[in-house]
């Protein structure tokens, strides 16, 4: 049985370990995975001052994602599931509660997403579109995707009359 609940600062350490373990997933080198342990550390400020929100599996945390930004530009900071879990339907799951529950709640319309070459599908298939590229911040050089999610273009249909 899965449970979604809203992440404590207590939770930093296994979040950072649940990424670093994600990102690794995907084959990069020791170098890059130096960079990434040290510059996406979640931190207990973090989680105390975003929507972070943990994906569990029979009390077992298998992902989480996290929102930043303010009322002029929201964006997915951190969006991860463990090794083991990719390809379950977690991410399915933990993306319907980003948008249906804490979008919906904070009245979130959209927000941006910089993200890996590897994990660009994903967000693709759920509507994310594709804005362009940016510089990594963990290897200079290297362009990675940028998208933008509408929350509203997605909303589900108004019922009829």
């Amino acid at each position: 049985m899965f449970n979604i609940r809203r992440a404590e600062a207590a939770d930093a350490r296994l979040l950072s370990e649940i990424a670093y373990n994600s990102e690794a997933y995907w084959g990069y080198d020791s170098d890059y995975m130096e960079k990434f342990r040290s510059f996406y550390q979640v931190t207990g400020d973090f989680i105390n001052n975003s929507e972070t929100h943990v994906l569990e599996n029979q009390n077992r945390a298998v992902g989480f994602y996290g929102l930043i930004g303010d009322d002029t530009r929201i964006s997915l900071e951190y969006f991860f599931i463990e090794p083991q879990s990719i390809g379950k339907g977690y991410g399915k799951l933990l993306w319907k509660h980003l948008v249906d529950f804490t979008c919906k709640n904070l009245g979130i319309d959209e927000f941006l997403i910089i993200t890996s070459p590897q994990a660009k599908e994903f967000y693709t298939r759920l509507g994310a579109v594709t804005l362009g590229e940016v510089e990594s911040l963990l290897k200079k050089g290297c362009m990675i995707p940028q998208l933008l999610y509408k929350v509203v273009a997605h909303a589900a249909p108004a019922p009829a009359d």
